[in-house]
């Protein structure tokens, strides 16, 4: 994890991307990471995790990344799947449950 200068208060944590696309929920500050999937799957790029149909990492990767292309890719791999019609403009954050947010720390079960 790499520290974010903050205006004030503690500092303000920048979650590694394994950290980030593992992340299975947060206890106010502090990421809670699924440590065995991470294991697993994190040295997968964003097209590799959709094509095992891990879409929430694939798109949380997507994210991550910052990419448009990787997301439209996770796009249509998940309408391919599901027989679902999103479109890239569409806000996936609720279906996939992906916030990015600043945390103090995580934790890796």
């Amino acid at each position: 994890m790499e520290e974010k200068t903050a205006d004030k208060g503690p500092p303000v944590i920048k979650l590694s991307r394994g950290d980030f696309i593992f992340t299975i929920g947060y206890d106010g500050p502090v990421a809670i990471v699924d440590g065995q999937a991470k294991r697993r799957y994190a040295s997968l790029s964003t097209a590799q995790l959709a094509e095992k149909g891990l879409f929430r990492a694939a798109y949380s990767s997507a994210v991550y990344s910052g990419k448009n292309e990787e997301i439209a890719l996770v796009i249509e791999k998940y309408n391919k799947t599901s027989g679902s019609s999103y479109d890239p403009e569409a806000s996936l954050e609720r279906l996939f449950g992906v916030i990015p947010i600043e945390v103090k720390r995580a934790i890796i079960l």
